[in-house]
């Protein structure tokens, strides 16, 4: 058998490229005919536009500015408002302690005027007891001199230089007590004997210790109008006042009183010098 002996082939011959344009422009217009035929009659296109807010890089920083400005804001509002309370809580409590330090301040003054009052109250009322036992004293005695016919009245009447030592000091009865006052209305202890004897035209030393270690210490019974009283020790007494007969003296006594007649009862002296 011949190698070149036709051998039958099982392949499908081969159609021609014209063959295959033919079926494939049938077949498109097929398709395109069901297309058109199944579309629906009176579509219309759609031409609306809807449009989208565009978010820019500025918008969004202006939004986020504002957001934190607003919030420091109400922040700041919150801290003033509890700063505010605090201040009104601290005020409404020093308000309250002090109106409690005025009550006890009004009280403490009321109960020490109450009881300056009462000690007042008390201090005359002693003051008028002696003063009626002085009375009653010097009466018995007047009356004694009387009937033994001694003259006593030598020693209660003031005459020349002690005339005005005892004017001068009784026209000062009511002035004030001041401590260190030298008058004209006020005086304290000494600065009333020392402006009474310059009446005299004695000059007094300025204190008390130093006025009562002058002159001629004399006894209590033998008094004359013009004799220095002191009370403590004569180089060292701590008050002074000047006899004005009578079984009475004048003096500076204290603030309380000021200026007063007394009589000798009521504040018995220590002892007693002459300088007239």
């Amino acid at each position: 058998m011949s190698h070149t002996a036709h051998i039958p082939s099982h392949r499908k011959p081969r159609r021609s490229s014209s063959k295959l344009a033919l079926r494939a422009g049938v077949a498109g217009g097929v398709l395109s005919t069901i297309a058109v035929a199944a579309s629906p009659a009176h579509a219309e296109p759609v031409t609306e536009t809807i449009e989208m807010p565009t978010l820019t890089n500025v918008d969004l920083s202006g939004a986020l500015s504002s957001a934190v400005a607003a919030s420091a804001e109400a922040t700041e509002h919150e801290a003033l408002a509890q700063n505010l309370r605090v201040q009104e809580d601290a005020a409404a409590a020093k308000a309250a302690q002090d109106a409690k330090k005025a009550k006890a301040e009004a009280e403490r003054k009321a109960e020490a005027e109450r009881k300056a009052k009462e000690a007042e109250e008390k201090a005359r009322a002693e003051a008028d007891e002696r003063a009626s036992r002085s009375t009653e004293r010097t009466t018995l005695s007047a009356s004694s001199d009387s009937g033994s016919g001694s003259s006593s009245s030598s020693s209660s009447t003031a005459s020349g230089s002690a005339a005005a030592i005892v004017n001068f000091a009784r026209a000062q009865v009511g002035d004030a007590y001041v401590m260190g006052g030298t008058g004209p209305n006020s005086w304290d202890c000494s600065g009333l004997l020392q402006a009474a004897y310059r009446q005299a035209g004695i000059d007094l030393p300025r204190v008390s210790g130093a006025q009562s270690s002058m002159g001629t210490s004399v006894s209590l019974s033998n008094l004359q109008p013009g004799d220095i009283l002191y009370w403590g020790s004569r180089s060292g007494s701590y008050h002074v006042a000047v006899y004005v007969g009578g079984g009475k003296y004048v003096g500076a006594q204290n603030p309380s009183t000021g200026v007063v007649e007394r009589s000798l009862d009521w504040d018995r002296p220590s002892g007693a010098v002459r300088i007239l």
